[in-house]
């Protein structure tokens, strides 16, 4: 795709040698175009949370190649690989992996605190009032509820308007209406803020949310249509397990 922000070519990852060797993905060509909201499901050990990993230069290929804004991440060493993650990558776990004795705004700012840059304090004020913490920006991740912690996960993913959003099982330590909280941000970015977000998930209320659905078996995509209903997207599961 010609506004492929991120590509995968004939990607591969084995791990283990010799009869022990599992191959988690085998030959994944796929694009992710800007602006676009992508979850990825696939049954346990399907290999979805490998290829995120190596979509994001946190694991590399065993063959293949992986492109980000244009930048291919093979020939890449260590040092450089860090300095594209923070550059370019924005990232959303299932643990919030906040700093506990920093207030929420100071989470929000650390990357670019890590990488020397002076924030944006229109666009970081942007952000705080987006997620919806403006009362609560000098609190510490003590004071704040589940929901509040991956609100303010979300916002510093997006701080330095990152090229791509990985989003990991964002909603799954969260409730029912924090959840729908988060992946309400997730929308908003794709749609307002043109932002490419892919996300592995196994809930298929939260796949609904996407725009487009990937579905994995075997380490390989089996299914890459539109995201549709819950209940759609459990049919195509319920498919994909025959």
């Amino acid at each position: 795709m010609a506004d492929a922000i991120v590509s995968a070519n004939d990607v591969a990852r084995r791990f283990g040698e010799g009869d022990a060797a599992v191959d988690a993905l085998q030959g994944v060509t796929v694009d992710f175009p800007k602006g676009v909201f992508t979850a990825i499901m696939g049954p346990s050990g399907s290999g979805k949370s490998t290829l995120m990993h190596i979509l994001a230069g946190l694991d590399r290929p065993t063959a293949g190649t992986v492109t980000i804004d244009g930048t291919e991440l093979t020939g890449l060493d260590d040092g450089k690989l860090t300095e594209l993650r923070r550059d370019k990558l924005g990232f959303v776990f299932q643990f919030f992996n906040l700093i506990p004795v920093r207030s929420a705004e100071e989470n929000v700012v650390l990357p670019l605190t890590i990488a020397g840059r002076k924030p944006d304090e229109a666009w970081i004020e942007e952000l705080i009032g987006t997620v919806g913490l403006g009362d609560r920006r000098t609190h510490r991740p003590s004071e704040l509820s589940g929901g509040q912690q991956q609100r303010v996960a979300v916002a510093r993913a997006l701080a330095s308007r990152p090229a791509v959003l990985f989003a990991d099982e964002p909603t799954g330590n969260l409730d029912t209406q924090a959840s729908q909280d988060i992946l309400g941000l997730l929308r908003h970015a794709a749609d307002e803020l043109d932002q490419t977000v892919v996300m592995v998930t196994h809930d298929a209320q939260a796949a609904a949310t996407a725009d487009r659905l990937l579905v994995l078996v075997d380490g390989k995509i089996v299914e890459d249509t539109e995201a549709g209903t819950p209940s759609e997207i459990l049919d195509v599961m319920k498919a994909v397990a025959r």
